[in-house]
């Protein structure tokens, strides 16, 4: 017998022209959007960084990392918080644009259906998938780390 679950928890988080689907232990916090202090030299994906909790955040928008959207509005804008995955000692959090409040859901492999064709996702996407009938994009979390630490280091 496998001792994985059967079912996981996950949010739905709006974003500009769509959803991203984590798991719920991945969000730290949904916080209120404010102006980003702009990065030098970094590209339109990386909006700027944020306080939190006396952590200066990077800020990046999926949807124009991965080609989907050309800009993001920020009027009615959230901060999806994350927690890093790489471990990294000055970088355990980085901070996503969101379109509103993520939306629990519950996750089993029945109603999880990788849709489209993998060979054609854009930077920082893991697969495009389809939870009931709402479509939505499961981020690389790893390849977004590594990109926002090469623009940080440069």
């Amino acid at each position: 017998m496998s001792d994985l679950p059967r079912e996981i928890r996950g949010v739905m988080i709006p974003v500009t022209g769509g959803r991203v689907l984590l798991p719920n232990a991945t969000v730290a916090e949904v916080i209120t959007y404010t102006a980003p202090e702009k990065i030098e030299g970094a590209p339109a994906w990386l909006l700027g960084r944020l306080g939190w909790r006396g952590w200066r955040l990077p800020l990046f928008s999926l949807p124009m990392l991965a080609g989907h959207a050309s800009e993001e509005d920020s009027r009615n804008a959230r901060v999806t918080v994350l927690k890093a995955l790489g471990g990294a000692a000055k970088l355990p959090f980085i901070a996503m644009l969101a379109q509103g409040f993520p939306r629990l859901t519950t996750i089993t492999p029945e109603l999880l259906i990788t849709t489209g064709d993998e060979s054609e996702l854009g930077p920082g996407v893991q697969s495009e998938v389809l939870v009931r009938d709402d479509h939505a994009v499961i981020p690389d979390l790893g390849t977004i780390e590594r990109l926002i630490a090469e623009v940080l280091a440069a």
